[in-house]
């Protein structure tokens, strides 16, 4: 995480700044579709995009605000909802849902209608992962019938990407859909383009992300999104390793009394060995909870905003405030 300037060439395609650069903006739209088109393969293809507002309001002035990452549709109307999604949060499934929404209301139209919909896909690019199984990294999800296991309704998809389980090298990428998550997943790290990524896409890619070609503001505006995501990635590890330590420590300490409490009557061994167990379990779930609120803090000390805090730990806006 702490590369220097003279060691860095490319931009982290993590950050907002890279990201909305490379995937958000007028310019550089060829990128995006490219890309689409490789994770559909097929089953859909995007000839060409037309970028929308990313700043969406509720039907009334009291509701919620989202603010999207990219958003664009298709010449056929289908919308198209990317958002890079770089921490864990408790909820953010739940977020997911949420912010499909918007695009789903919006097609209402004035006077009569049938209620028919365009396509909504939202596409998650996530620098986390949220799924036991280490190979299944590219999740795909709509609305199936459960007793008949076929797709309910077509026109509403959510795809996520946990590219930490991206772990293809050089050699064994086959597809552009490969050689994407490879250059989205390293670019940063790179300091030539591999000879692997030479598919035209990508000698787009790699001049609008190498850093020395930014005007003085790009530059200005990739540092401090940079430091933004050094910043989370600091606050993360910092809040995983204290709260493991105190979970264990208070674990370790109300097992044993538990333990020796309870081994007075059925054995010491068994005792502390089952309070042992219980102290842990309990000091773990102590850890998580002491976790989100270090969290908390640390997004509080930057200027986060409450509403975005309380989606990243789980807590309440009361708790947040008290902190």
């Amino acid at each position: 995480m702490g590369i220097s300037d003279s060691q860095e060439r490319y931009v982290n395609f993590y950050t907002d700044f890279a990201f909305k650069k490379l995937f958000g903006t007028e310019a550089n739209k060829e990128l995006l579709i490219s890309f689409l088109n490789s994770m559909f393969d097929g089953r859909e293809v995007v000839s060409d995009l037309e970028y929308l507002n990313v700043e969406h309001l509720g039907p009334s002035a009291v509701e919620r605000k989202a603010v999207f990452d990219v958003y664009c549709r298709n010449s056929q109307g289908d919308r198209f909802l990317i958002e890079m999604q770089k921490a864990d949060q408790n909820y953010f499934k739940d977020r997911s849902i949420y912010y499909s929404t918007f695009p789903i209301q919006e097609q209402a139209v004035r006077g009569d209608w049938n209620f028919r919909l365009d396509k909504v896909y939202t596409i998650g690019i996530l620098n986390f992962t949220f799924d036991d199984d280490p190979e299944y990294f590219h999740h795909e999800v709509k609305l199936v019938d459960v007793k008949k296991k076929n797709v309910f309704y077509d026109k509403l998809t959510y795809i996520y990407l946990e590219m930490p389980k991206f772990h293809k090298n050089e050699d064994e990428l086959e597809t552009l859909f490969d050689k994407w998550l490879y250059a989205m997943k390293n670019l940063g790290r790179l300091m030539e383009r591999p000879q692997v990524l030479q598919d035209a896409v990508f000698t787009r890619l790699f001049e609008q992300a190498e850093i020395a070609k930014f005007s003085p503001t790009e530059q200005r505006g990739y540092r401090e999104s940079q430091k933004d995501f050094w910043d989370l990635f600091s606050v993360k590890e910092t809040a995983e390793m204290k709260g493991h330590a105190r979970g264990l420590e208070e674990g370790m300490a109300k097992g044993k009394a538990e333990g020796l409490e309870e081994g007075m009557a059925k054995g010491k061994a068994e005792g502390l060995e089952e309070g042992m167990a219980r102290g842990m379990a309990e000091g773990k779930a102590e850890g998580e909870k002491s976790k989100a609120r270090q969290i908390a803090q640390n997004l509080k000390s930057i200027g986060v905003s409450p509403d975005t805090i309380a989606m990243s730990t789980g807590l309440s806006l009361e708790e947040i405030d008290r902190l």
